[in-house]
């Protein structure tokens, strides 16, 4: 398979080819992200393949506007306080998922991971496409995550359709945070620090 290389003017050819259930590569607000389309089994039945991602690992959903979430999570008030604060940004909220959410999404999880990038080009490129994208970091699994176009296609060139050629807005992961039970966890110390979700969540302000 021979890798694409995109510029940020082909978003539309971008939104195409995911469209398509191509496998695509792009920069966000924090580390490199390689992504499909939100409901195309097969895309990320590739994905994973491409990645070597274990099966049972649910990938997290890119959403580009507030609108979405509620449409595939429901939405408590730890959720709101922390969206408000924090998307659109470095922060993976875990949700309970709606029923009509296929299983295979979420590996059969009743949770789904959800972020919205602080990221023009990402945020544009999933209206485009009309439906959140599924996103993980663009990396072989089990390696460092990428910051770059050339530090991705080292390990994934030839196994994913395409990529948008660009630098990383930054070095580190989101912060994931698991608001679907009773109380909150966090599963992941990324860019935004548990002291500042603390202050959101005790009702103060950043």
């Amino acid at each position: 398979m021979d890798t694409c290389r995109y510029t940020y003017e082909d978003i539309d050819i971008v939104a195409k080819q995911l469209q398509k259930g191509k496998v695509i590569a792009f920069p966000t607000d924090t580390v490199y992200g390689l992504a499909v389309v939100f409901d195309d089994e097969r895309a990320l039945s590739r994905l994973k393949k491409a990645k070597g991602r274990p099966e049972d690992k649910p990938i997290p959903v890119m959403i580009g506007d507030m609108r979405q979430m509620h449409a595939i999570a429901y939405v408590n008030e730890r959720a709101v306080r922390l969206a408000d604060a924090f998307m659109p940004g470095a922060i993976t909220l875990i949700l309970p998922k709606r029923e009509h959410v296929a299983e295979y999404i979420t590996n059969g999880f009743s949770t789904i991971g959800i972020r919205m990038p602080n990221d023009d080009f990402i945020l544009s490129l999933i209206q485009r496409c009309g439906k959140p994208l599924l996103v993980t970091s663009a990396n072989l699994s089990g390696y460092p995550s990428a910051a770059d176009a050339e530090e991705v296609l080292a390990q994934l060139d030839g196994r994913i359709d395409g990529i948008v050629v660009g630098e990383a807005g930054g070095h580190q992961a989101s912060t994931i945070i698991d608001v679907s039970g009773e109380d909150y966890r966090i599963l992941r110390q990324g860019i935004v620090e548990k002291e500042a979700v603390e202050r959101v969540l005790l009702g103060g302000t950043l």
